[in-house]
Formats: C-alpha cells, structure tokens, sequence
C-alpha cells in the first residue's frame, strides 16, 4: 500500500537525504498511473474521519487476506511502499487494523518519531524507524520502545559506523540493496525470501550507492 510522497502529501518527517534519493517519489513521476493511484488512495484518506480511514484500510486488509488464502501465499503485507503516517490519526487506525488481523505479518518503515512510538509493541508488527544523518539524533529516545533502525548511509560502511555507535551492533546489510539477493525471487520477493524486516529480527542497513 502506498501514498504520494514528500512533505505537501504524506512525508511530514521527510529528510533532505530521503528527499535526494527516494525511489518512490521517482516512479511516481516516471509512471502517471502509479502516481494517479497513489493520489486516489490520498483523497480516500484524507477526505475522511479517523474511523472513516479505519474502515477503508481494513477493508483492504481483509481483501488481502482473503486473496492469499485463496492463493496459499504467505499473509505478508507491507504497510508504505511509498509515503508515510500523515497524521495521529492515520497511525492510529492502522493500529487498530493490525492489531485487529493478527494472521498478518506487518512491517513498516516510518520517519515519524510519534508513528513509531504509537505502532511499537503489537505482536504482529514490526517498527523500523528510518534514520539517517538527519534525523538519527531520534533514535536513542526510541530504542526503549522496541523500535528497530532502517539507516540509510552512502555506504554499507558509513552505515554499519552509525549503527554501531547508535545501537551497539552494526546491524545488517539489506541484501536486495546490496545486490545478494533478487528483489524478484522464485518465493515471491527479496523480503520474503530474507525475512529480517518482516520479523523485526535485527536492525537494517541501506545504501545509496548500494556499495
């Protein structure tokens, strides 16, 4: 699932490096379809209550869910492919969503200090707060709330520095990003087949540079 990003849509936390870089916000401008459905769930969204966006993402959910049980596929879902939590309110109902469809594995990536705290501690959700030299002065405040870090550095190595000194362990380098594994693999895709995010089992490591 995913929204239009960048700060005038659903990015308030946007980093000047997210900004730089974000693959996202560059097929929204490649592709006007992907662009046009990303605007429709926006207006979907915003044109509403918080009970409202509950209703409408758990919908979703549940079409989710029942497509792969019919398919036999695993129940993983991916909260933001594109886009960010918008407002308290959109973190909440996504929280009570999850929360509400404990056959799912979720996992999420946020630069939005509050959603992070708001979403830490459901069983079946895992909470990586993507950080990088802008923003990584928020990470110590949220290591006690079982918070993983996604660091984004230039370098696996200018990576694996800060996570260190912020965490105490280098954390892990994404192997789809540094070209180990295909994002498209014979088990459905490179998070699945890796399984690190899904499970929230360890703090991650992209590269710009993918070196």
């Amino acid at each position: 699932f995913g929204l239009p990003s960048g700060k005038d849509y659903s990015c308030p936390e946007q980093t000047s490096v997210c900004e730089r870089i974000c693959y996202a916000g560059k097929l929204e401008k490649i592709y006007p379809s992907v662009r046009n459905n990303l605007l429709h769930n926006w207006t979907l969204l915003t044109n509403t209550d918080r009970d409202g966006q509950y209703l409408l993402i758990k919908e979703m959910i549940d079409e989710f869910e029942e497509e792969c049980n019919k398919r036999g596929a695993a129940k993983e879902f991916r909260i933001h492919w594109d886009g960010d939590f918008f407002t308290s309110d959109y973190t909440s109902a996504w929280a009570s969503v999850v929360g509400a469809s404990k056959d799912i594995s979720f996992w999420v990536y946020t630069r939005v200090p509050d959603a992070a705290r708001t979403l830490a501690g459901i069983s079946n959700l895992a909470v990586y707060f993507s950080a990088d030299m802008d923003n990584k002065h928020h990470v110590p405040e949220l290591m006690g709330h079982g918070v993983k870090i996604a660091f984004l550095a230039e370098t696996f190595a200018e990576g694996k520095d800060n996570v260190k000194k912020l965490r105490g362990v280098p954390g892990a380098a994404c192997p789809e990003n540094s070209k180990q594994i295909p994002l498209i693999t014979t088990s459905g895709g490179a998070c699945h087949t890796c399984g690190l995010c899904i499970t929230g089992k360890a703090d991650i490591r992209f590269s710009v540079s993918k070196r």
